[in-house]
């Protein structure tokens, strides 16, 4: 009986063989002209890649470059605007080289700029233009676009992008925002939200700073 069935599963595997390879042979053409499609988008995605893409973002990172210096000397505006013909600013960078790496970075400092300078809406779009998922820079983003909703009295957006912050794998960046976030609930008359925000940090992160005094935070909540 084992033998009838095992002779029953070969003859349909075989008959399922031979109707894909006629259905192969039928339809070559067709196969061939996908395997022709699919093989051009890959030579254009390299291609993208290294002969534009890869020369685009040295450009944009030497432009960055030379507007860092007069970031790291707290000159803003030169450093968002440029000067003349002598550099590009953060603006321009991030505007013209926005596709690549170094013009999402550029987007960062322009956002920054722009909040020390007191302009939240710039900030908050030029913030909003950097969508990698870096581990560091993605939550520091994020939490400063908090802080320029809440200069603007959005509290609640302000929350939601601290909570954001909150939720990333950083012990250094993620109990900041998550108070920040309970203070935030707080100021909305949302104290369940800001307990939570304060236990997160006793709970996760015991020894960073913003733990030393929580409990006096959660206890504000009750």
């Amino acid at each position: 009986m084992a033998k009838q069935v095992n002779t029953e599963e070969n003859t349909e595997l075989q008959e399922a063989i031979s109707a894909s390879g006629q259905w192969i042979i039928k339809n070559q053409n067709l196969l061939m002209w996908c395997l022709c499609g699919i093989l051009a988008v890959i030579v254009a995605v390299m291609a993208f890649n290294n002969y534009y893409l890869t020369p685009k973002n040295q450009e944009a990172a030497d432009a960055v470059g030379k507007a860092v210096v007069y970031f790291a000397n707290d000159n803003y505006e030169a450093a968002l605007n440029g000067m003349d013909d002598q550099f590009m600013g953060f603006e321009e960078i991030a505007d013209t080289y926005g596709i690549t790496k170094s013009g999402k970075l550029a987007a960062v400092y322009a956002g920054i700029c722009h909040y020390n300078l007191g302009n939240y809406e710039e900030a908050v779009h030029y913030l909003g233009k950097y969508n990698a998922d870096d581990l560091n820079i993605a939550p520091a983003v994020m939490m400063k676009k908090g802080d320029a909703y809440a200069e603007m009295g959005e509290t609640q957006k302000a929350a939601s992008c601290f909570m954001k912050a909150g939720k990333a794998d950083n012990a250094v960046i993620a109990p900041i925002a998550l108070k920040k976030a309970g203070i935030a609930y707080t100021a909305m008359g949302d104290t369940k939200a800001a307990r939570k925000a304060y236990e997160t940090i006793k709970e996760k992160y015991p020894q960073s700073q913003e733990a030393q005094d929580i409990d006096k935070y959660i206890l504000s909540a009750e």
